[in-house]
Formats: structure tokens, sequence, C-alpha cells
């Protein structure tokens, strides 16, 4: 005879507890192709995890928001949640709005690190260079006036700006070449400010690393500036898929560590 599952004090009835949900969380966007994209991500993360509930939820502007996300999760009885931001850096958003956004849900949810710096961005970042057209077999002579810019969103936390700079030195280290951090609007330099610092130092060669994670205005406007080549947005990379994965499952070891202790 089968043993009844356990009734949680609200009365909902609760089965055998499985992983803690994934909740990848975007900042949003006006444009479509962002949400698209960042589903599109979500799918290629179930595949590659399969039995691991993976939910989405947005700061602002795209639907559905986190904090509807996370009501989503305690209206199914789900006890834990590891919320990973889909953004490149620190900043107010990962150290303040998802934090209290956490704070107020039911759900037990921990709040993971953002996805860079990390190596495997640095993979996602070299592979869409590449894609554009950056030859991995440069001459001496090549490597000489050559160059690239790591394109941001920008931030006024001086923590975003530690972060950017440490995936350009990361990036610097695989490429040959120098890579100069470069931002799209709050922080400096500019993409054209960068160019320049770069023309006065003979670089003449200068590539755009997108260093978003979907298309959207600013990924426009950087890529748009770009006097050689320029990279496309982050999106569906493999190393995307393996860094959101990363991640989560770095949060849990974190949480299982501090049990421990």
């Amino acid at each position: 005879m089968s043993q009844p599952s356990p009734v949680q004090l609200d009365g909902r009835r609760r089965g055998r507890p499985g992983p803690p949900a994934l909740v990848v969380v975007a900042h949003g966007s006006r444009d479509p192709r962002a949400l698209s994209t960042v589903r599109a991500l979500l799918d290629r993360v179930r595949e590659q995890r399969p039995g691991l509930p993976v939910h989405l939820g947005h700061i602002e502007l795209n639907e559905p928001l986190l904090t509807d996300t996370l009501a989503d999760l305690d209206a199914r009885a789900t006890p834990d949640a590891v919320l990973v931001p889909l953004l490149l850096a620190r900043g107010y958003h990962v150290k303040r709005d998802i934090p209290d956004m956490a704070a107020q849900a039911r759900v037990r949810a921990r709040v993971a690190a953002p996805l860079g710096p990390h190596p495997l961005l640095v993979d996602a970042l070299h592979a869409r260079l590449v894609e554009a057209g950056w030859r991995t077999d440069l001459t001496a002579a090549e490597r000489r006036t050559s160059a690239v810019i790591l394109a941001a969103a920008g931030s006024r936390d001086p923590d975003s700006a530690t972060d950017t700079r440490h995936t350009a030195h990361l990036l610097a280290q695989r490429l040959g070449v120098p890579v100069l951090p470069a931002y799209a609007s709050t922080a400096t330099p500019t993409i054209p400010t960068a160019l320049r610092t770069l023309a006065a130092r003979g670089r003449t060669r200068v590539a755009i690393a997108s260093c978003f994670t979907a298309p959207g205005r600013f990924a426009t406007e950087c890529a748009q500036a770009a006097p050689w080549i320029a990279s496309a947005p982050l999106g569906t990379h493999e190393a995307m898929t393996n860094l959101l994965l990363h991640r989560y499952d770095e949060s849990l070891e974190k949480g299982s560590r501090a049990n421990a202790a």
C-alpha cells in the first residue's frame, strides 16, 4: 500500500524533494530579440540538465518578473531555488535588486554570482570574435597593430568596472593583444574614446567584442561603432549554458559547506 504524501501546514501536498529550482534572472529589454534569445538559452540549459527545474524571471521590462516567478514557485510548493543572474559583472542589480526580491519571497532563494568574470565567459567572447572574422594565427606584425575593445553596458558601481577589467585581462591573455574595456552608458571610457586611445598607441586594427548576453540597443550601438569587425552578443553559445549551470552548482556547493561548518 502506497504511503500518503506529506502535507504542509498550509494544506498543499508535498512530493519527494527534487533539486532546487534554477531561476535565471535576466535584466529585461524592450527589444523582442532579447527575450527570444534568453528563452532559447534556457532551452539549452534544460537539454543539458534534464530533470532540473529551470525558470526565468526578469528584473524589469519583460514578463515574467522575478517576483512573479518566485511567487509561482511558492504556489507549486517548491521549497528552494538558486537565482543565477544573467549578468556579466557585479552591480546594483546583483548586489541589491535581486537579493531584495529573494528576501521578500517565501521560497528559500539563494543568489549565485554573476556570470563574469570567468574563463567560460572568455570562451564565449573568444568564439564570437572568431565567428566575426578574428584570426587566431595573427603574424607578429599584425599583433602590433591589433587590439580589441570589450564593449559592456556600464554601471556606476565600481565593482562592475573591476569585473569588466578582469574579463578584459583574461581575454587579452587568450588573444595575445591588448583588450580595453569601454562602455555604452554611465561609465567611461566610451567606445569612441577607447578607439582614440588605441589609435594613439598605433593600434588601428580594432575589433569590438560584444560583452552582452543578447541583442538590444546597447549591443547594436557598440557594434555600429566598430571600425573593423564586431562580434555578436553571447546568446546561446555552449559556454554560456555551461556557465549558468556552473554558477548554479557553485552556489549549492557553497551552501553545503556553510551548512556543514
